[in-house]
C-alpha cells in the first residue's frame, strides 16, 4: 500500500478540485441559461450533466491523493469515523471553502462578469431546508456504502446521485457547504442569496450526521458465527 501523500500535496488537490467543481457547477449554469431560452428545465439539464460528469472525474483523479472529499460535510464525517486526522480538519475546510470562491471567481471571469457578485437568488425556507438534508443525507450514506462495498465505483456512485438529487430535491441538491458558500458570491443561474447561505449550511451538516449514525449500523461489518 502506497504511504499517504504529504498534508501540503493533499490539501493542493483538494482545493483544486473544490475549485474545478464550483467553475463547473457556476460556469455550466452561465452556460446552459444563456443558451436555454428561458426553458428553466433545460437550463437545470444543461447544470446537472457537466456537474455529475466533473465529479466523476475529480474523485477518480484526486481521490488517491486527497480522498477527493471537495466537502466539509464529508471531511468531518470522515473525521468522526477516524478516516481523516481531527488535526487536518481545518485545513481541509479551508482549502475547500477557498477553492471553492476562487471557483466562483474563475467562472465569472471566464464568462466576462465581475469577479465577485452577491448572490441575490432565494433559496430559504422550511422545504429548502429539508431537501438540503435529504440531499446531503443522500450523498453521504452513498459515499459511506461505496467505501464499504464498492471503493472503486465511488466516482461513479457520487456523479450519479448528485446527477439524480439536482431534479428530486427542490433545492437542485447543493449538499455540500463549500460549494453552497462559493455559490453566495454569484447572482448567476447557481446562485444563492448570501444571507441564505447559513441555513443550507446548517440542514446540510444535519443530514450528513444523521447519514453518519445511520451507516454504522446499516453498513456494520457482519458477524460470522463458529460453528463446531
Amino acid at each position: 500500500m502506497d504511504a499517504p501523500a504529504p498534508l501540503p500535496r493533499r490539501l493542493l488537490a483538494e482545493g483544486l478540485g473544490t475549485a474545478i467543481l464550483v467553475a463547473t457547477v457556476v460556469g455550466s449554469g452561465i452556460m446552459a441559461d444563456r443558451l436555454a431560452g428561458g426553458n428553466q428545465a433545460l437550463a437545470l439539464l444543461g447544470n446537472t450533466i457537466p456537474t455529475g460528469a466533473i465529479l466523476v472525474v475529480l474523485i477518480t483523479v484526486l481521490g488517491p491523493i486527497s480522498g477527493a472529499h471537495f466537502n466539509p460535510a464529508v471531511t468531518l464525517v470522515f473525521a468522526g469515523r477516524g478516516a481523516t486526522p481531527w488535526s487536518e480538519v481545518v485545513p481541509y475546510l479551508v482549502v475547500q471553502c477557498v477553492g471553492g470562491v476562487l471557483g466562483t471567481i474563475t467562472a465569472h471571469l471566464m464568462f466576462d462578469l465581475a469577479p465577485i457578485m452577491i448572490g441575490t437568488t432565494a433559496r430559504s425556507g422550511p422545504s429548502q431546508w429539508l431537501a438540503e438534508a435529504v440531499a446531503t443525507f443522500t450523498l453521504v450514506l452513498t459515499i459511506l456504502g461505496g467505501v464499504r462495498y464498492a471503493p472503486q465505483a465511488i466516482p461513479w456512485l457520487v456523479g450519479l446521485v448528485i446527477t439524480a438529487a439536482y431534479w428530486f430535491t427542490a433545492s437542485t441538491s447543493f449538499a455540500n457547504p463549500a460549494v453552497t458558500l462559493a455559490r453566495g458570491f454569484t447572482t448567476t443561474f447557481a446562485g444563492i442569496a448570501i444571507n441564505h447561505v447559513p441555513g443550507f449550511i446548517v440542514a446540510q451538516l444535519i443530514g450528513a450526521a444523521l447519514a453518519a449514525a445511520l451507516a454504522t449500523v446499516l453498513f456494520a461489518p457482519e458477524r460470522t458465527t463458529l460453528r463446531a
